[in-house]
């Protein structure tokens, strides 16, 4: 982030004692921001034509190492991220050829042409499909262009079944593969100018929680809270919000359907995030309304141990599985385990232009870390029929370590967003 895009954001600790969250006393409109609040995204340049070029020179880069000749990548996420081409989801056909030997070649439904047209970049090839004839057949003359008929032609992970299934009856004599190496190797890994878009969402979205432990007050829904978030979010440039829930219903992971108002002592936890230039942050907040108990104490200390371990743990050359379970260790030697019986889940997932995405931070998973990627670090324990505690900052793996990913950590159960 450049130091015109930090000069923007007020840093400063935030405590539970300076956001009057003691005794309970008469708090703003949940629906209204703080007046302070400003646009954080205003300024933020877009990615330009040479980002999208870079990618696709990147895949092609991978097609050779991977022994593959083609991959199709249909309309969703993947496609966004190659082509900057966003296109509805129907029972037509619709796509791009990446390949090692031409430019960028386009599959479209002919009377979808000229729209096609409008956002495909100038100078790239656009095959055409009538109504009555067969999508995939187009797609194997684009193979037999390249001299590929027989070769191996990747699909995207997002790609849908039908058509995936599809290519295969069609195109017999080539070998439909799996096209994973390729999106998730360009995917999985980010540009500086990705991980700026990414500081930035992370950090809005600490703020906005640091507005909405505002409006604690006794009674209130996790509506109101919620509605307090998404105010702030709004005022920051980009919406957004938080899920809260309130005493025993944060035991529940991803929550709980019975509804509950807040009463002192209860725990509140609060998971959300944003968007800046369709890259997302994600992040977890666990407070306690009034004074914590030693056992609330104990627990989100041992988290929070955890959540340090794991950082510590990131760094090149180790593994997805050895970060969880440097995090995992923390909590099953404070008594919290075996397994997964606390400690319910994953310690983390893959973030980038989807909130979950490739790779994963789980036990098994022998993928070594390379600088550029980006995950959630989320332990958390979780006491059905008391309280859970979770604490989740999204990191990016740097040439020495990991950090951090919008600073303002959490310091304490007291002090839920830190100093920087």
């Amino acid at each position: 982030m450049s130091p015109t895009r930090r000069s923007f954001i007020k840093t400063g600790t935030i405590s539970l004692a300076a956001l009057g969250l003691g005794p309970v006393k008469a708090a703003p409109p949940a629906s209204e921001a703080s007046p302070e609040l400003q646009n954080l995204v205003e300024g933020v340049q877009p990615l330009a034509p040479e980002d999208y070029a870079q990618r696709v020179e990147k895949a092609k880069r991978l097609l050779a190492e991977n022994g593959l000749d083609a991959v199709f990548i249909g309309g969703g996420t993947n496609l966004l991220y190659f082509t900057k081409v966003g296109w509805w989801l129907s029972e037509r056909v619709f796509g791009v050829v990446l390949s090692r030997k031409k430019d960028p070649v386009w599959v479209c439904p002919a009377f979808e042409a000229k729209r096609a047209g409008e956002l495909v970049p100038a100078g790239q090839e656009i095959r055409t499909w009538e109504e009555h004839e067969n999508p995939y057949a187009t797609i194997g003359g684009v193979l037999k262009d390249l001299g590929a008929s027989t070769g191996k032609l990747g699909t995207a992970p997002d790609l849908r079944a039908f058509e995936v299934h599809g290519l295969g009856r069609t195109l017999a004599a080539a070998h439909i593969v799996d096209g994973a190496p390729v999106t998730e190797g360009c995917r999985g890994t980010k540009t500086a100018k990705e991980i700026a878009y990414m500081d930035l969402a992370n950090r809005i979205t600490k703020l906005a929680y640091r507005e909405g432990f505002k409006a604690l007050r006794e009674g209130m829904t996790t509506r109101d809270l919620a509605g307090a978030i998404g105010a702030a979010n709004q005022k920051m440039g980009s919406p957004g919000g938080g899920g809260p829930q309130f005493g025993p219903n944060t035991a529940f992971p991803h929550g709980s359907q019975v509804q509950r108002t807040l009463t002192p002592g209860d725990t509140v936890l609060v998971d959300g995030g944003c968007a800046v230039e369709g890259y997302h942050s994600d992040v977890t907040r666990t407070i306690v309304f009034g004074k914590p108990s030693d056992k609330q104490r104990r627990v989100w200390d041992i988290v929070k141990k955890a959540q340090d371990a794991a950082l510590k743990a990131a760094r090149p050359g180790t593994t997805c599985a050895s970060v969880d379970a440097a995090a995992r260790k923390v909590v099953e030697d404070a008594g919290y385990g075996p397994g997964y019986k606390f400690f319910a889940h994953r310690l983390g997932h893959g973030i980038g232009m989807e909130g979950h995405e490739y790779p994963y931070l789980v036990k098994g998973n022998p993928l070594k870390l390379e600088p550029g990627m980006t995950f959630s670090n989320e332990p958390g324990i979780y006491i059905y029929g008391q309280f859970g505690v979770r604490i989740e900052d999204c990191m990016v793996v740097t040439e020495n370590g990991a950090r951090y990913l919008g600073g303002l950590e959490a310091v304490s159960i007291e002090e839920p967003i830190g100093p920087r």
